[in-house]
């Protein structure tokens, strides 16, 4: 569902359409944050797991984004009480809905380099 449907419907509330674009900026922002959502969305995975999908990440960084993360309500920790302690992480519902948001940036990106490179 698109909320902007024309310029007119910016016009009728500039400030409403600039605090969504702000907050989701203030969500999504980092040079990872992107990348852990699109590991996630194939299932809970373990910190460990992540990590190795994100092959150039540090244990230190990944740590502060899923945090990040957590506390703006996209990604869960699940912590089972079993013997070692297992700690997995995985999309909220929020989390999940990006999807559309991602596969609509996937898909100017493709576009976007197509033209770049025909240059």
């Amino acid at each position: 569902m698109s909320y902007i449907s024309n310029i007119e419907d910016i016009k009728k509330c500039p400030t409403e359409f600039a605090l969504a674009l702000r907050d989701t900026l203030n969500v999504l922002s980092g040079k990872w944050k992107l990348n852990v959502i699109g590991v996630l969305f194939f299932g809970k995975k373990r910190f460990t797991e992540i990590e190795k999908g994100l092959e150039e990440i540090t244990p230190r960084m990944l740590s502060k984004e899923l945090k990040e993360l957590e506390l703006n309500g996209v990604v869960n920790r699940i912590v089972t009480a079993s013997r070692p302690v297992v700690i997995e992480y995985e999309l909220t519902e929020s989390g999940y809905e990006l999807k559309k948001v991602l596969d609509e940036m996937i898909g100017w990106g493709i576009l976007h380099r197509e033209k770049i490179f025909k240059k």
